[in-house]
């Protein structure tokens, strides 16, 4: 019991982090997606080459949630360690492109018919909510594995992942479903 007040603890040093950043990320995102740098003056290219790109590092965060929980699961928590770090900054890259792009473009309108633009829009929204939901999730189980805690941090883990892998996964459809519409 005792470690689990000491990391406990640990972890409450982080709280006010998670509770910042788990607002003003999504916060920042939304006023950022509605400012056009050519709205302040700003002649920049469109930067249209983005998408793919930050579509392809959706589904290399995918393939890396996966190989890490592989790697726990085999006793490798070093390189499980690893590639959680490196998965949390393929996200960070992702919202980066992700912003730049939709501060030098427009967005662009899914021109699908029928039953496919259900199922786009349910793909869309429900990846929305999940990468803001996700953040917190992501921050606890990450404070609660560099703080030792890792029964916690395994009981989160089985919470975070699937919504990680989620949001990852339909990152990328979004992008193939949507790319045949894109203005180049």
């Amino acid at each position: 019991m005792g470690d689990t007040i000491n990391s406990g603890n640990a972890e409450s040093k982080y709280n006010k982090w998670i509770v910042v950043l788990s607002i003003a990320i999504p916060l920042v995102v939304a006023l950022l997606f509605g400012f056009k740098l050519k709205d302040f003056g700003y002649n920049v290219e469109p930067l249209s080459f983005l998408p793919p790109i930050y579509a392809a590092v959706n589904g290399l965060t995918a393939i890396v949630l996966v190989t890490a929980v592989w790697a726990i699961k085999n006793g490798k928590q070093k390189l499980h360690e690893n590639l959680m770090k490196f998965a949390i900054s393929l996200s960070v890259a992702f919202l980066a492109m992700y912003v730049a792009y939709h501060m030098t473009s427009d967005s662009t309108k899914f021109g699908g018919e029928g039953a496919v633009i259900y199922i786009y829009y349910f793909i869309l929204i429900t990846h929305i909510i999940l990468s803001v939901i996700i953040i917190p999730f992501v921050l606890i189980t990450y404070v609660r594995a560099i703080t030792s805690s890792f029964e916690r941090h395994k009981k989160i883990a089985r919470i975070t992942y699937p919504m990680w892998l989620y949001v990852a996964v339909t990152g990328v459809i979004v992008y193939l479903m949507i790319s045949p519409y894109y203005i180049h």
